[in-house]
C-alpha cells in the first residue's frame, strides 16, 4: 500500500498538454510586448532629449537658415471715394504698395561644415556666405492701372529675410542700380516678410523705365541645412559644402549634383511656372507670408548626421515580438526533440534577457554608434540566453544549434535595418520560409501530448 498522493488528473495534463504550453508562450510573447512598448517610449524620450540639445546649439550658434528675397517694394499714391457726412462722397489720397519679385535671381554659397558635441549628442553646423544676385524687370504698371507718377520712388526699399538674424556675421548692403545701400532690420507691417531685413533705396524710380539689377552678400551661421526660396521668374541656385553626407529636400531636387566623401557640389534651375507667388501685386503685405505658400516654394540642403541611431533603434524594437516569438517557437521545438522540459519560468526569464537587449542597444548606440551597439548588445544577449539554456538542456549539440539559430535572428534582423527600401520584402519572404519550416516540423507533433514523455522538470 503506497502513501503517495495521486496528482489531479487535471494538473498532469496541464503539465504535459502541447496545446496548453503553446498557449501559455503566446500569452507570455503577448505580455512581453508591455516592457517593449516602455523601452520604445524610451527611446522616444531620448530622440527628443537630442532634439533639444541640437535645438540649445541652435539657439546659441544660428539655427537652420532659409533665404528668402529680395522683394522690391515701392509706395505709390492713390484716389479712392470716401464719405463726407453728408451722403455724399469725396475723393481721398491714400498711399498703396507694389511689390515686384526678381524677373531673374541667382544664388551662390559654400558652407564650411563642422560639428559641434554637447555631452552624448552631435549637431552640424556650418559657416557660408550666400551671394545673391540678379534684376527686376521693368514694371507693368498699365496692367495694374498705376501711372509713373504716382510712384513715391522717395519711400521705397528692398526687403529680404534669413530665419535666424542671429547667424548674420557682417551687417548686409544690398546694391540696386549703380548705387549700394545699407540694411537694417524691418519694422511695422510694411515688410513682405516678418522679421527680416531691408534697405531703403532712392533710385526705384528707374524700374518703370528699365530693369534694375541687384546684388548683396550675406556672411551666415546656421545648423542642419540651409534653404531657398522660389522668388524669381528664373531662380538659379549653385550650392556647395565639404559635408559628405548631404539631404536635398523640398519643393524641387537639384538638376544636376555630385556627392563625394569630402563634399557635394548641386545645382537648381528653377521656372516660375509652379510658383505660388506673383511676380508683381498691390497692396498686400502678407503675400508673402502665406506658410503653406512658402513650403511649396522652399528648396534646399539639410546636413543632419548620416546615421540617425534613435531611428534605427525604433525600427529594430519594432521586431521585437518577431524575435521573442521565433526564439519561444525553438525553444518549444527543442522540448519535444530532446524530450527535455523547460520550465515556464525559465521561457520568462529568457524573454526578459531579449528585453533588456534593446536597453542595452539603446544605452550603446548614444555612446558607440548603432552598428557596434548592435553586435555588443546582441553577442552579449545571445551568449547569456546560451548559457543559460546550456544549464538547463545539459546538451552540447542541441545548445549550439539554439545558439546558431538565435544569432541568425539577430543576424536577419539587423540586414532587414540596413536593406530600409528592400526591408518589406527581404522580411516577408523570410517570414513566408519560417512558417513553411514551422508547418513541416509541426507534421508529426501529437497535440493531445499522449506521445510527450518529457523527464523530470529542471
Amino acid at each position: 500500500m503506497t502513501n503517495e498522493v495521486e496528482k489531479p488528473t487535471l494538473l498532469i495534463w496541464l503539465k504535459e498538454s502541447i496545446g496548453f504550453k503553446l498557449l501559455f508562450i503566446g500569452a507570455l510573447v503577448l505580455m512581453l510586448l508591455i516592457p517593449s512598448e516602455m523601452i520604445r517610449q524610451l527611446i522616444t524620450e531620448r530622440a527628443a532629449r537630442r532634439d533639444e540639445v541640437i535645438s540649445n546649439i541652435s539657439y546659441n550658434f544660428a539655427g537652420k537658415q532659409l533665404i528668402k528675397g529680395p522683394v522690391l517694394v515701392i509706395p505709390y499714391k492713390d484716389q479712392i471715394e470716401v464719405p463726407d457726412g453728408t451722403g455724399k462722397t469725396r475723393m481721398q489720397q491714400v498711399e498703396r504698395k507694389l511689390f515686384l519679385l526678381p524677373e531673374q535671381l541667382s544664388i551662390k554659397a559654400g558652407l564650411k561644415t563642422d560639428v559641434i558635441h554637447k555631452g552624448m549628442f552631435s549637431a552640424v553646423v556650418y559657416k557660408t556666405q550666400v551671394k545673391l544676385s540678379g534684376s527686376f524687370a521693368k514694371a507693368n504698371l498699365a496692367g495694374l492701372g498705376i501711372t509713373a507718377a504716382q510712384l513715391l520712388p522717395a519711400k521705397a526699399f528692398v526687403t529680404f529675410s534669413v530665419s535666424d538674424l542671429k547667424g548674420l556675421k557682417t551687417n548686409p548692403t544690398l546694391s540696386l542700380g549703380s548705387q549700394t545701400f545699407a540694411a537694417a532690420p524691418s519694422a511695422g507691417n510694411e515688410a513682405a516678410f516678418t522679421n527680416g531685413l531691408q534697405a531703403a533705396v532712392t533710385n526705384a524710380g528707374d524700374i518703370a523705365t528699365g530693369s534694375l539689377p541687384f546684388n548683396c552678400a550675406l556672411d551666415l551661421n546656421g545648423t542642419d541645412g540651409l534653404s531657398f526660396l522660389q522668388l524669381g521668374k528664373t531662380t538659379d541656385v549653385e550650392l556647395s559644402g565639404d559635408w559628405g553626407s548631404p539631404n536635398f529636400d523640398g519643393r524641387y531636387l537639384p538638376d544636376t549634383r555630385q556627392v563625394k566623401e569630402k563634399g557635394f557640389n548641386a545645382r537648381w534651375h528653377v521656372l516660375y511656372y509652379n510658383s505660388p507667388f506673383p511676380q508683381q501685386w498691390i497692396d498686400s503685405a502678407s503675400v508673402m507670408n502665406n506658410v503653406a505658400k512658402q513650403q511649396n516654394a522652399t528648396f534646399g540642403v539639410n546636413l543632419r548626421l548620416p546615421v540617425d541611431d534613435y531611428q534605427e533603434t525604433t525600427r529594430t524594437n519594432k521586431y521585437a515580438i518577431l524575435i521573442i516569438m521565433l526564439t519561444f517557437v525553438s525553444l518549444f521545438l527543442t522540448e519535444l526533440i530532446c524530450k527535455k522540459r523547460i520550465h515556464a519560468f525559465n521561457y520568462l526569464l529568457i524573454g526578459a534577457a531579449m528585453v533588456v537587449f534593446y536597453t542595452l542597444l539603446l544605452s550603446f548606440s548614444e555612446q558607440i554608434g548603432f552598428n557596434w551597439a548592435y553586435l555588443v548588445a546582441s553577442a552579449a544577449t545571445v551568449g547569456l540566453i546560451t548559457i543559460f539554456i546550456a544549464s538547463l538542456l545539459k546538451n552540447r549539440v542541441t545548445t549550439a544549434a539554439l545558439a546558431s539559430i538565435l544569432s541568425g535572428f539577430y543576424a536577419f534582423i539587423f540586414i532587414i535595418i540596413q536593406l530600409e527600401d528592400f526591408a518589406l520584402l527581404a522580411g516577408s519572404i523570410a517570414l513566408f520560409v519560417i512558417v513553411a519550416v514551422l508547418m513541416y516540423f509541426s507534421r508529426k507533433i501529437n497535440w493531445d501530448g499522449t506521445d510527450y514523455k518529457p523527464s523530470a522538470a529542471n
